[in-house]
C-alpha cells in the first residue's frame, strides 16, 4: 500500500474525532457516533484507492453508512480491505471519560477477517510474549508462562480486562494468582494495544467485540505484538451469522494470519478524549482545534505521531459542526 494513503486516512480520523468530540459529556452516545460516522464517510470517496469495508458500522440493512461490503475511495489505485470504528468508545464520549478514539485499519484485499458483530475471546500481548502463549491454555498456565518469560513475579505483573459481569470468574482467577488488574470501563481496542506498548500492562485478556479485535490486531502487528481470538456466538442466530460470513468453524482459534493476513497492515487513529496513548481533541482560542493522531505500518514497524492544528469558520456551531 502506498505510504501517502496513511496521510489521507489520518485526515479522515481527524475529521471524525473533531465532530465526535463536540458531544463529549453530553450523555448522547448515538449522536456522537453518528457525527463521527458522517464525518468519516463524507471524506472517504476522495481517497485514491479501491477499498471495501470489511468491518464497519454493521451490515447493509443495519447501517446506512460504512456498512460491511460498502465500496470506498475513487476506485483507482490499490484494492484494499478497510476496517473502521468512527468512534471507539461511544459511552466514553457521552460520559466525558478518557481513551475514546477514531480508528481505521487497512490491508491488501482479502487480508482482514470479516468479523461478525459478536463477542470474541481475546489474548493480546507485546513483543516479548508474541508467539509464546496460547489462548487455549487456562489463565493460570498463561500467567505462569508469562511470568517466566518476562522474568517478573506474578505480583509485579499487570493484566488488563474489561470490567464486566461476564468476566467475574476470570477476574477471580486473576485475583487469586496475585497479579495486578487494570479494570477497563470501555475501550476494547485501546486495552489490547496497551499490552503491546511494554509499559504498564503485560497482558490483555477476556472477551470483547470481534470487530474491535481485528482493529486491535492490526495495531499489534505494527507494534510487534500478538492477538489471538476465538468467536463466541451466543445462540443460533449469532452462530448462523458466523456461517453466513464464511466462518464455518466459529470456535476455531484465530491467530494473527487469520485476523489480518500476511501482508502489510496500516493502522491510523486520532484521539477524541484524552488518553494514555493519544491526547483528545483540544479546542483553542481564535477558532482553532488541535488533534493528536498515530500512524503505524507493520512492514517496517514505524510509528509516527501527528499533531495538527485545524481552523474552523468564525461563525460556527461547535455542537453541530455547521456554519451559522
Amino acid at each position: 500500500m502506498e505510504r501517502h494513503l496513511a496521510l489521507e486516512l489520518v485526515r479522515i480520523t481527524e475529521a471524525a474525532a473533531l465532530d465526535a468530540a463536540r458531544w463529549t459529556g453530553r450523555g448522547d452516545k448515538n449522536s456522537a457516533d453518528e457525527a463521527a460516522t458522517i464525518a468519516m464517510r463524507s471524506r472517504f470517496n476522495s481517497v485514491t484507492m479501491d477499498g471495501t469495508v470489511v468491518i464497519g458500522e454493521g451490515e447493509m440493512d443495519e447501517a446506512p453508512m460504512l456498512y460491511i461490503g460498502e465500496k470506498l475511495g475513487n476506485h483507482r489505485g490499490s484494492k484494499i480491505d478497510i476496517a473502521v470504528d468512527p468512534l471507539e468508545g461511544t459511552e466514553t464520549v457521552a460520559n466525558g471519560l478518557n481513551n475514546a478514539i477514531s480508528v481505521i485499519a487497512a490491508a491488501p484485499q482479502g487480508s482482514l477477517l470479516h468479523a461478525p458483530d459478536i463477542y470474541m475471546q481475546k489474548l493480546a500481548v507485546g513483543p516479548a510474549l508474541a508467539g509464546k502463549l496460547s489462548l487455549d491454555d487456562p489463565i493460570e498456565t498463561t500467567l505462569d508462562k508469562a511470568s517466566r518469560i518476562l522474568n517478573k513475579p506474578l505480583s509485579e505483573m499487570t493484566v488488563s480486562i474489561l470490567g464486566r459481569e461476564r468476566h467475574s470468574v476470570l477476574i477471580a482467577a486473576l485475583r487469586k494468582a496475585g497479579v495486578r488488574i487494570k479494570l477497563l470501563s470501555h475501550g476494547d481496542v485501546m486495552g489490547a494495544i496497551e499490552a503491546a506498548m511494554e509499559k504498564e500492562v503485560d497482558l490483555y485478556v477476556g472477551s470483547g467485540g470481534a470487530p474491535e479485535g481485528v482493529l486491535a490486531a492490526a495495531a499489534l502487528k505494527c507494534l510487534g505484538g500478538e492477538m489471538q481470538g476465538r468467536l463466541l456466538p451466543d445462540g443460533m442466530e449469532e452462530y448462523s451469522r458466523c456461517i453466513r460470513m464464511g466462518h464455518h468453524q466459529p470456535d476455531q482459534l484465530l491467530m494473527m494470519e487469520q485476523l489480518i493476513g500476511h501482508g502489510n497492515v496500516m493502522f491510523v487513529a486520532t484521539g477524541v478524549t484524552p488518553g494514555d496513548f493519544l491526547q483528545g481533541v483540544h479546542y483553542l482560542p481564535k477558532h482553532k482545534a488541535e488533534t493528536h493522531s498515530v500512524i503505524m505500518h507493520s512492514q517496517n514497524r514505524t510509528i509516527s505521531y501527528l499533531t495538527t492544528t485545524h481552523h474552523y469558520p468564525e461563525q460556527y456551531d461547535t455542537l453541530t459542526g455547521a456554519a451559522i
